[in-house]
């Protein structure tokens, strides 16, 4: 039996459509840690990771992948997913990236999807509007522990955002009151807690979320989603804002608002008029879900 054959039930050609996807996962700590292993045991071929940020000793107790010795060297969290993803698949392509993501947009562009593992409001509120442009669906998870006169509530969420369903806004996982309470507490923040077992908990459901949506094991692929999480129950749900939500038009993102700002078409390089080489082989193809996605999405933005 071979690697992947127990995961066969994900369709017949699951494996070599897996290992064409491009995925993006932005911030490896804690949670974008979980997210890269799982990515890497079920095939993923590519892999876009970024994030700025070295390991530090209270990272050991969630980080995927992360040791002592890491510490010890101050190794790049995208070092260090790397290395726990082609220890997996040593066939992986590996795009690691140790800058803000706002750095890293011509690579992220390419991307199939996105996983978002990063920590503040503003990041989430940035990046989501970046993947809606570039119609890419974006997949964000969040945790936090809320101290309730002594007794503390772990709590979290993972939101499925495509472009013309409800986004982290409208889901109220992005408020007003929240960017401007970062904004006011900027640089003294400090650190929130985090455990591994929640984080484990929402990467999982981010990932099932995803192979739900790019291919055909289940019947009813999600066009967006969001899932609560009950850390003190154990229990995941469907958020019954999102059941009402789901059909209106999203207010925060103009249904039109697509398309790369930055697109310049003076700078495509001229096409040469005859190859001066042979052509190369065929690379492996893109996967085929994107198609099928962005023509759902492309008819609710022209209202066709």
């Amino acid at each position: 039996m071979k690697w992947l054959d127990r995961q066969s039930f994900l369709g017949d050609d699951s494996t070599e459509r897996l290992d064409a996807f491009t995925v993006g996962i932005v911030g490896l700590g804690g949670g974008g840690s979980h997210v890269a292993q799982q990515l890497a045991h079920i095939g993923i071929g590519h892999f876009v990771l970024v994030d700025d940020d070295v390991i530090d000793e209270s990272n050991l107790n969630r980080l995927v992948g992360g040791t002592r010795a890491d510490v010890e060297q101050s190794a790049r969290k995208v070092d260090i997913a790397a290395r726990v993803i082609l220890a997996v698949n040593p066939h992986a392509r590996v795009t690691r990236i140790a800058q803000r993501w706002q750095l890293a947009t011509d690579p992220l562009k390419l991307c199939d999807a996105i996983f978002g593992g990063v920590d503040s409001v503003r990041a989430k509120d940035e990046l989501e509007a970046f993947c809606r442009r570039l119609l890419i669906p974006y997949l964000d998870q969040g945790m936090d522990v809320h101290d309730l006169d002594g007794q503390f509530l772990i709590a979290g969420q993972v939101v499925l955002s495509v472009p013309g369903g409800p986004c982290l806004r409208c889901l109220g996982v992005v408020t007003e009151e929240a960017l401007d309470g970062e904004g006011r507490n900027y640089g003294a923040a400090g650190g929130k807690p985090q455990v591994v077992w929640p984080n484990g908990v929402l990467a999982s459901t981010a990932v099932g979320l995803f192979l739900q949506m790019v291919t055909p094991w289940h019947r009813t692929p999600e066009q967006g989603a969001c899932l609560e999480y009950d850390g003190n129950t154990q229990t995941v749900r469907a958020s019954d804002r999102m059941q009402r939500l789901r059909d209106r038009g999203c207010p925060h993102c103009p249904i039109g608002d697509v398309g790369d700002p930055s697109f310049d078409v003076r700078k495509l390089p001229a096409r040469p008029t005859a190859p001066e080489t042979p052509a190369p082989a065929a690379s492996t193809p893109r996967a085929a879900w994107p198609l099928r996605v962005w023509r759902d999405l492309l008819d609710k933005v022209l209202g066709r």
